[in-house]
């Protein structure tokens, strides 16, 4: 009887000291794009075996989302391939919101196509009209006699966004093309058809895809200024960081550990 009263007593105890640990554990939320997930992941997990006490929680949904999120104090941490609107500063601090912006990483924004595509060499033009209808047929390019399977992200994808800017000069992408709703999402359908072009993130480039030359210069980590399709990636907090949330940002901008990281993921770091 003593030691069944025992063991329901240590249970107990044991229930109430887990209980309030993981009140007392730092919760950090990060949301938004994922061409920045694969950085935020691995500085997450990093971050946690430093800081054992901190749960880290990280997705996607693309940049619009998250900054939306953090517009309306669903996150922490917005991640986002692209800067902010005006519009949602507006919205921001008519909500109490004030975002600042990191700037965690560089990245290129690369066409792909299947490896067995014969076409190396693409021009800005020719993406622009691709994009929007205009060339349909990969023979125009020199390439097979076959329709080109056009795949696009989503309009609230930061990455499209900054496609839409520097390619397409805002003109629309064509009724015909393929949405998708993530990086990995459009090199899954690039690699799974012969005759599909799409746009990754340069940490999303892989064996299974064959990088596109833009106007003459190849994306890598030291081609990233003359790439004619770049931009930085950021990560937004609400107001001037504090506490973990500032100790985790510190730890992605250090060249120590989070920059290393960035390199890790495919992408190129801020030094």
């Amino acid at each position: 009887m003593k030691t069944k009263i025992l063991s329901t007593l240590i249970a107990f105890v044991l229930t109430i000291s887990l209980t309030c640990a993981a009140a007392l554990a730092e919760n950090i939320n990060i949301k938004g794009s994922t061409t920045v997930l694969p950085i935020a992941q691995l500085a997450a997990e990093e971050f946690m075996k430093e800081f054992p006490d901190v749960n880290i929680s990280v997705s996607g949904g693309g940049s619009g989302n998250g900054i939306k999120a953090l517009i309306d104090n669903m996150t922490d941490i917005a991640d986002a391939s692209r800067f902010i609107k005006q519009k949602e500063v507006a919205r921001a601090v008519k909500n109490g919101v004030y975002p600042v912006p990191f700037a965690v990483a560089f990245d290129c924004i690369v066409p792909v196509v299947h490896p067995s595509n014969p076409i190396n060499n693409i021009t800005i033009s020719q993406l622009h009209d691709i994009y929007v209808g205009k060339i349909r047929n990969w023979k125009e390019l020199g390439g097979p006699d076959r329709r080109i399977v056009v795949i696009s992200r989503d309009t609230s994808s930061g990455t499209y966004e900054v496609w839409e800017e520097k390619v397409l000069h805002k003109d629309r992408v064509f009724p015909g093309a393929l949405l998708q709703a993530s990086n990995g999402a459009v090199a899954q359908g690039v690699a799974k058809n012969r005759y599909a072009i799409g746009y990754v993130g340069l940490g999303y480039v892989n064996k299974e895809l064959k990088a596109l030359v833009v106007d003459g210069v190849r994306a890598s980590m030291e081609t990233a200024a003359s790439f004619p399709i770049s931009r930085a990636l950021y990560m937004f907090t609400q107001g001037w960081p504090e506490g973990t949330t500032l100790k985790f940002i510190m730890f992605v901008l250090n060249p120590k550990t989070g920059q290393k990281l960035v390199k890790k993921a495919g992408y190129i770091p801020l030094y």
